[in-house]
């Protein structure tokens, strides 16, 4: 029953992600499709979890600016994406590629302008108990 209500509460942390700063956006815009495949405590560590999760970005799809009580560490399955990071150059990623997230990091991450959109797949070891992500301004 826990890992029910766990996946549950990381589900709405993913939409509330998936749909930061969607009120900036126009209401066709296309919408990032986030799904978490797996949580487990992580060994020998009290306190934190793993998670591991797919977000897929249709052309024009954006994940909006957000944090991770914890790291976050990507790679690109598909297609071509942009991360942005705040304080750093923008991150043109392809498939193949892998991306790294520390905690806190404000980021988002976003369709290449011009590409068909794109599909990463992250495996997070966050504070357990807490949401996946924070929305950020």
């Amino acid at each position: 029953m826990r890992y029910r209500t766990l996946v549950s509460a990381m589900t709405a942390a993913m939409l509330v992600m998936g749909s930061a700063g969607a009120q900036d956006a126009p209401s066709a815009a296309p919408q990032a499709k986030r799904t978490v495949l797996d949580t487990h405590d992580q060994s020998g560590v009290p306190g934190k979890e793993i998670v591991i999760g797919t977000a897929e970005l249709p052309a024009g799809a954006v994940i909006g600016w957000h944090s991770h009580e914890g790291d976050e560490s990507g790679y690109v399955l598909r297609g071509n994406l942009v991360l942005k990071t705040r304080g750093k150059p923008d991150q043109l990623l392809k498939a193949g590629d892998h991306f790294f997230n520390e905690r806190g990091a404000v980021h988002s991450l976003a369709a290449a302008p011009g590409s068909e959109g794109g599909a990463a797949l992250s495996t997070w070891i966050v504070d357990k108990g807490k949401p996946l992500a924070q929305p950020a301004r």
